[in-house]
């Protein structure tokens, strides 16, 4: 049997056509999965430096504390502006007058 001969066999049988691939696939996504599902285990050991831990422990601010400061809060005058779209310069919206944009779209 010739080399060639041996290539076209090899290329027109099923199993090593879709087989192989989807068995590398497979067992190949088993081992991907197991580095990137360990990044996040890895991830909780890194220590934070002492200072910034220090920082972090002294602003504590809990859900009560920021309650506190908005429930005397009055939001009667309250407007909705929309943000700029990406295409849209910011600046140029930012200052606009929302009745002059109501009165463009209708």
């Amino acid at each position: 049997m010739s080399v060639h001969a041996l290539l076209c066999a090899l290329r027109k049988n099923r199993t090593l056509r879709y087989g192989v691939p989807m068995l590398l696939l497979i067992v190949g996504g088993s081992f991907g999965l197991r580095e990137f599902s360990q990044i996040r285990y890895d991830a909780v050991k890194i220590k934070i430096d002492p200072e910034l831990e220090k920082k972090l422990k002294m602003n504590k601010v809990s859900l009560e504390s920021e309650y506190e400061k908005m429930k005397d809060s009055t939001f009667d005058d309250w407007k909705n502006i929309r943000g700029p779209r990406p295409w849209e310069d910011p600046d140029f919206l930012q200052g606009r007058d929302p009745e002059i944009l109501k009165t463009k779209t209708t």
